[in-house]
């Protein structure tokens, strides 16, 4: 056996280490807030990752409906969902992979929509009426200018591929008007048609390219996010990081373990950005707009942990229940598991 072991390049103490790692199953995007773990910099103790950099798409459909990795970002209204039904196979901890603030993501018919409220009785196209994204878009028509979810009609399908379901079963309140797009159609092209007067999703319809009849209903909108954020103190987050059930009954050392890690590769990917003698993105202005976020929002900026984001979790949990999304009124304690609310400090 010792002659084998040699003839790989490997001492029985590297083997050892080698098989008394957990394997895991890690998907998610490639970030810079990630890319200290895909490059081997920051480590999750005890473990030996196999990590698949996937889209958001891809990762929550797989996640949800065949439950394909250990390790999986996700969608936190998905995830909100399915725990408020008892049927989520994943744990959550507090680890922010994507945060943004949502005045971005609804486009109108600029030729008939000039305010928020002017979306009253109209109808708003939307490729799942429960994705985070559009949560938060609702959230802010409702506290900002009294517009409901029942106050629209809408309209779901393929944003520029038709055919798109939801990915989880949902029962919405009766007062909710949602219809499926015609067959083969998608909400872009309606949208471009002037069959529907809004869209809502994380991403942008393609006609918003080539039609000046479509923008975004907020003309400016930076300056309503920083409106927004001055008021509320909430920066929207749109994924959560989720770990098997299964795994963690079997390791409950691993949600500490996994926070821990996301947290050291997030400070890297910091201190890699503000290192400004050479940009790290492929975009100007990168130092204006740092300094800019940083006097608005404070340093850490983009937070992880359950302290420093109480207001913007309640915030998004009682708007995800009022839409109809989560059968029961979820708390921060039922989101998250316990062992990452308190973290060692020096």
């Amino acid at each position: 056996m010792q002659s084998t072991i040699w003839s790989y390049g490997c001492n029985p103490q590297e083997i050892h280490t080698m098989i008394g790692k957990l394997r895991l199953s890690v998907a998610m995007g490639d970030y810079d807030r990630t890319r200290p773990l895909l490059d081997g910099q920051v480590q999750i103790d005890g473990a030996d990752p196999v990590y698949m950099t996937l889209s958001p798409e891809e990762m929550f459909f797989r996640a949800f409906r065949y439950q394909d990795f250990d390790i999986s970002e996700l969608s936190f209204s998905s995830y909100a969902v399915k725990t408020a039904d008892g049927s989520c196979p994943y744990i959550a901890v507090p680890v922010f992979l994507s945060r943004a603030f949502r005045h971005t993501s609804i486009y109108v018919r600029t030729d008939r929509i000039e305010r928020p409220e002017d979306l009253r009785g109209k109808r708003i196209g939307l490729p799942e009426y429960q994705l985070t994204a559009n949560v938060w878009a609702r959230a802010v028509l409702e506290d900002d200018f009294g517009l409901k979810p029942s106050d629209v009609k809408w309209v779901r399908g393929g944003i520029d591929e038709p055919g798109r379901p939801e990915k989880i079963k949902l029962d919405l309140p009766s007062d909710i008007q949602l219809e499926a797009a015609p067959e083969g159609d998608t909400i872009s092209a309606m949208l471009d048609r002037g069959d529907i007067d809004g869209f809502m999703a994380p991403r942008p319809p393609g006609c918003a390219a080539t039609n000046p009849n479509v923008g975004w209903l907020f003309r400016d909108p930076t300056a309503a996010a920083k409106d927004y954020y001055r008021r509320t103190r909430v920066f929207p987050i749109m994924h959560v990081v989720g770990i098997r059930k299964t795994l963690v009954e079997a390791h409950p050392w691993l949600p500490a373990a996994v926070l821990k890690a996301f947290t050291e590769a997030k400070r890297v990917a910091l201190a890699r950005l503000s290192d400004t003698s050479a940009t790290k993105v492929t975009l100007p202005f990168v130092e204006e707009q740092l300094k800019a976020a940083r006097e608005l929002m404070g340093d850490d900026h983009w937070s992880y942990g359950i302290d420093a984001n109480r207001d913007t979790l309640e915030t998004f949990l009682r708007h995800h229940h009022s839409q109809g999304l989560s059968k029961r009124r979820l708390s921060i304690e039922d989101v998250f598991h316990p062992a990452t609310f308190e973290t060692a400090k020096i």
